[in-house]
């Protein structure tokens, strides 16, 4: 079996194929997008690529071309040899992955499928529009200080309305350049809500979400954002090691006598993490005699409310991943009636 390593570029990606006994074949730049074409004159072989933007759609041309497929996570790629010494080109790169690839057989992440790809990319853009609308609502706070005015509290959605409100009232009025900037946050809220509708849409029609919403404090974002990440429940083999991908466990820095255990790993997708984060805030705050929020309580008193809140999420994590793998709803008295039984 040939090993066909590419080290992706935007434009330019360099390849190095080499013979299953280590012997270079064929190196060469091509365009990015011309791999598929390359890949489907290819015999069947191993394709070795790095994780980057560009892995999974090349991952996606090679499966289709009968070749199989290794996404080398991009910080595993170090101990494997790329960039040794200090020197690193693309076409050390590709040659390294292609030797190493011929010595053993590379772990590879998960390939996620195109639905859960799609979930992500909704749930990602959703969050850089709120992203920006926060940047701009800053921007008109930072502002509303500057000239010591005041204006009535409120909801997000009636900001700009509230901010023209008191600046009419004002001796400077409302210049033109904080105008720009608030009919910039009305365009930007109009199409966050037609995100939230979409995504309410495609959640109401997965059998998997309207289960995780079930539970207290878990919305629509959570649920899809759950379960693009985890895709397949299957993989995993218990609620711990999902905990586990997704950094939510403590990490540990021992050595030798020396044990000292540290925060969480952060090791998996950061924007799971913070949604679980944010579910984990609201359940303790809408349901507060709730079991988990009970659970959360006696934490708080020993380590305090953040580290009990984290708790809270990396508790959601397995609770979610549980009810998603025995087609189930939330009862919150389920292990409490077990216990007594």
């Amino acid at each position: 079996m040939q090993h066909v390593a590419i080290d992706l570029g935007g434009r330019e990606s360099q390849v190095c194929v080499r013979a299953e006994n280590g012997q270079i074949l064929d190196e060469r730049k091509i365009a990015t997008r011309g791999i598929e074409a390359y890949l489907k004159g290819q015999p069947p072989s191993r394709v070795v690529v790095e994780t980057c933007a560009e892995a999974f759609c090349i991952a996606d041309q090679a499966l289709r071309s009968n070749h199989e497929v290794r996404v080398v996570p991009a910080t595993l790629a170090p101990t494997l040899g790329v960039g040794a010494r200090g020197i690193k080109t693309d076409r050390r790169d590709a040659q390294m992955l292609s030797e190493v690839s011929c010595r053993i057989d590379l772990p590879s992440v998960h390939l996620p499928t195109q639905l859960a790809r799609e979930r992500r990319n909704r749930c990602g853009v959703r969050e850089e529009l709120v992203a920006v609308r926060t940047a701009l609502i800053n921007c008109v706070r930072g502002w509303t200080r500057s000239l010591l005015l005041k204006f009535a509290s409120g909801a997000t959605a009636t900001f700009t309305k509230r901010i023209r409100d008191a600046a009419i009232k004002h001796p400077q009025g409302l210049p033109d350049y904080i105008e720009r900037v608030l009919a910039s946050i009305d365009a930007i809220q109009e199409q966050i809500l037609k995100a939230d509708k979409e995504l309410e849409q495609l959640a109401a029609e997965d059998p998997v979400c309207q289960r995780l919403m079930s539970v207290p404090g878990v919305g629509i974002v959570t649920s899809m954002r759950f379960v693009a990440a985890v895709d397949d429940v299957a993989r995993f083999p218990s609620a711990h090691a999902v905990q586990s991908y997704l950094g939510l466990t403590p990490g540990e820095h021992s050595s030798s006598d020396r044990r000292q255990r540290t925060g969480i790993t952060k090791a998996g997708p950061a924007p799971v993490r913070r949604t679980l984060t944010q579910a984990a805030w609201s359940l303790r705050r809408s349901h507060p005699k709730d079991p988990i929020s009970l659970w959360a309580a006696d934490i708080e008193l020993r380590r305090g409310k953040f580290i009990a809140t984290i708790a809270v999420a990396r508790k959601l994590a397995g609770v979610l991943y549980a009810l998603w793998r025995d087609n189930s709803r939330y009862t919150p008295n389920y292990v409490a009636r077990n216990r007594q039984a």
